[in-house]
């Protein structure tokens, strides 16, 4: 949902509007009555179905894979384990994880190409086969661990524009494809496929269409040293929410375009992806309390004003970079506040926005224009749902956020007993009358 923005004097200001925001209000006020100041995370789950279901239309030969490091939250992975979605795991904890919550090992990939020897085991043992390499000493490791793996061959794609770029740590160049093939062919090594990444965060689509051709190459001389490859596997890098500098349908036209003349249909090649924010930036909605205020006493002389006072209101929340933001860090992210309605003649104040902890770096905004705000008010971020929550601290004994979790009817009504086995079982005990917030259809839980 695209956000509200408020003109005011000249300058835009994103404001609380549309359904989600609705249900962040209504916790916010009770909140309130019951005196709670804790960060908490709106989850709008019905927005994930709605990705899923468009990346069906989209993509309909590619199978997705959730890249789980994104956002670990149970509640999501239960969710779309119980649509039947594969994963892409990167550690032995990853994997257990999905397979406690009853996820077929033959729907893993263990999409790391440097792995630790007994999580390689660990994988083996538990009849995960399917995994990525890209240098030699990962097959000696391997050979040694598990050699039966079903292997692909993760390669370097050609450098696009991307948030992240995962080619300075990942993927095998095309200069040492045939010295990996070979030596897999000495070890007796069954290699089964290619991958590539062109980068989290793609902001190129003509990204894909390239790293779809170099595949082709390499598959092409895998076949010719012996392998029998049928499987792609394209990565992840798919935008996930709407303020990307480019959209999924704008990437889906060229990949689809790619895909069809490298890989075409009944060329027995099964295609699978590894979407990681696509799936879940856009759920997530962050609200925050502001616990302190700070401003100066007295105004500065006229001849003494400097750059400080461009943001002489500091406002302290309780989420920040060792937390929820750590986006900002990892990510590359950028975040933009979100306040309550305001009127247009409210007058505005260049602010910075300060983490809980007792570090300087733990800044969100160093320069944003708010209107005045009272210790005790909320500040609300949308799009926070990739890179976020899974990689946040307790630095400072500080909590992590809470999550309430929406979906609507009309989502609920769309999937079967079958694959919304776990949405279907909080219907039946969740009392649907949970959320007080009329604009909302739907059912809600926290867990």
């Amino acid at each position: 949902m695209k956000p509200q923005v408020k003109q005011c004097k000249g300058v835009e200001i994103q404001t609380f509007d549309g359904r989600v925001d609705v249900a962040v209000e209504d916790f916010i006020d009770r909140h309130r009555d019951e005196c709670l100041e804790d960060a908490f995370y709106v989850c709008d789950l019905s927005d994930i179905l709605r990705k899923v279901e468009r990346w069906q239309r989209q993509l309909p030969r590619v199978d997705p894979h959730y890249a789980v490091k994104c956002n670990d939250d149970a509640v999501v992975l239960e969710t779309l384990a119980g649509m039947g979605m594969g994963f892409d795991c990167a550690s032995k904890g990853e994997i257990k994880k999905m397979l406690d919550i009853g996820v077929d090992p033959s729907r893993i990939i263990y999409a790391n190409p440097c792995k630790q020897s007994n999580h390689i085991k660990y994988a083996a043992s538990h009849n995960v086969k399917l995994m990525t390499f890209d240098n030699l000493d990962e097959l000696e490791k391997i050979k040694v661990v598990c050699p039966d793996a079903k292997l692909v061959l993760r390669i370097l794609p050609a450098e696009f524009k991307a948030r992240c770029n995962l080619g300075i740590k990942f993927g095998a160049p095309q200069a040492d494809v045939p010295a990996l093939l070979n030596r897999a062919r000495k070890l007796q090594l069954d290699i089964v496929g290619v991958s590539f990444h062109v980068g989290s965060g793609c902001q190129e689509a003509a990204a894909f269409p390239a790293a779809v051709q170099l595949a082709r190459e390499t598959f092409d001389l895998a076949l010719a040293f012996g392998f029998q490859p049928y499987l792609l596997d394209i990565g992840g890098g798919f935008p996930g929410d709407e303020t990307a500098s480019i959209s999924f349908e704008e990437i889906c036209v060229e990949l689809c375009t790619s895909l069809d003349y490298w890989f075409p249909e009944g060329s027995g090649v099964e295609i699978i992806a590894e979407p990681g924010r696509y799936m879940v930036a856009s759920a997530y909605t962050l609200a925050v309390n502001v616990i302190a205020k700070r401003r100066p006493c007295a105004e500065l002389d006229p001849e003494e004003k400097t750059a400080v006072e461009e943001a002489k209101v500091m406002y302290y929340v309780n989420d920040g970079v060792y937390g929820s933001f750590n986006c900002l860090l990892y990510d590359h992210a950028t975040v933009r506040p979100i306040v309550p309605k305001i009127s247009d003649d409210e007058p505005l104040h260049m602010s910075s926005i300060w983490g809980p902890t007792c570090d300087g770096l733990d800044c969100i905004a160093t320069k944003t224009l708010l209107p005045e705000l009272d210790v005790g008010d909320w500040i609300m971020f949308r799009n926070m749902g990739a890179y976020t929550l899974s990689a946040g601290s307790t630095f400072n004994g500080m909590p992590r956020p809470r999550g309430h979790y929406l979906v609507g009817m009309e989502e609920l009504a769309n999937l079967d007993c079958q694959q919304g086995a776990y949405l279907h079982q909080q219907v039946q005990t969740t009392p649907p009358t949970l959320l007080d917030a009329p604009a909302f259809d739907g059912l809600c839980f926290t867990y």
